[in-house]
Parts: C-alpha cells; sequence; structure tokens
C-alpha cells in the first residue's frame, strides 16, 4: 500500500505544538495499515518537525525557551533579514530540529511510545499556515 497526501495544519504562534492528532486524521489510510511506515515532510523553511514528551505542555514551553536561547533574534553580521528579525533565526532553528520524521506504523496506528507525541516547531511570529506532504507505506 503506498498513499499521500497533503495535510495543511492551522496557524499558529511561535513555539513547539502537538500535531500527531492532526496527522493521523490526514492520513486515511493509516487505519488500514498493519505494518508500515509514515514519512512526513514538512514544505516550510522556518518551521520543523521533532518527537517528544507529549503530556506536560511545560516541555513544549521550555523547547522554545532553549530555542530563542540557542539562536537568539538581533544578532548583528548576518545578511539575511527580509521577512524581519525573526527569518533568519528561525531557519536556524528549522534546519537544526530538521523538516521530516519517519514514523512507524503497528496495527493501523502511529507505533509512538507512551510519552511520545509529533511536534511542529514553529520559529516565526506569523508563520501561517503549514502544508506537511505525508506518504504512507505499508501492508495492511
Amino acid at each position: 500500500m503506498w498513499q499521500q497526501t497533503t495535510i495543511t495544519l492551522a496557524a499558529r504562534p511561535r513555539g513547539f505544538h502537538l500535531v500527531t492528532e492532526e496527522i493521523v486524521a490526514g492520513v486515511p489510510g493509516l487505519a488500514k495499515c498493519q505494518v508500515g511506515l509514515l514519512h512526513i515532510w514538512l514544505q516550510h523553511t522556518s518551521a520543523s518537525l521533532t518527537v517528544n514528551e507529549n503530556a506536560d505542555p511545560a516541555v513544549r514551553r521550555d523547547f522554545e525557551r532553549f530555542f530563542d536561547r540557542l539562536v537568539p533574534e538581533g544578532t548583528r553580521g548576518y545578511e539575511h533579514n527580509d521577512e524581519g528579525e525573526d527569518d533568519l533565526p528561525a531557519h536556524f532553528k528549522a534546519s537544526l530540529l530538521g523538516c521530516e520524521l519517519s514514523l512507524p506504523v503497528r496495527a493501523g496506528r502511529l507505533a509512538l511510545g507512551t510519552w511520545q507525541g509529533v511536534y511542529l516547531g514553529e520559529h516565526r511570529d506569523h508563520g501561517g499556515p503549514r502544508r506537511v506532504i505525508a506518504t504512507l507505506c505499508g501492508e495492511g
């Protein structure tokens, strides 16, 4: 079974957001897949995808504080600021975290650990809706 779809994630404020349920809802063939992989690819250079803690929202807030300290805005010496002070720092954060994930599928569900969820890292103040290409490969 091969299936590919585009999922549009709603615009969100800067920060890290759980999007696991939106991803699952956007892949209708997932429930029929007994074993496989779901590859998700974010079509943007100023946002990211990662997997981490899905229970305590403090983890997502701490992620945001950490990456803001790691890649601060307003650092002098960079050229690219076409869309504001958050532009190049957003690109750096996106490159550090990445724009793709390959997730195992077992018995019609993502085989994530008990406390794991998919995060969208929104690194812009006004990033807008984000598109994800989801490709499911597996056996029914």
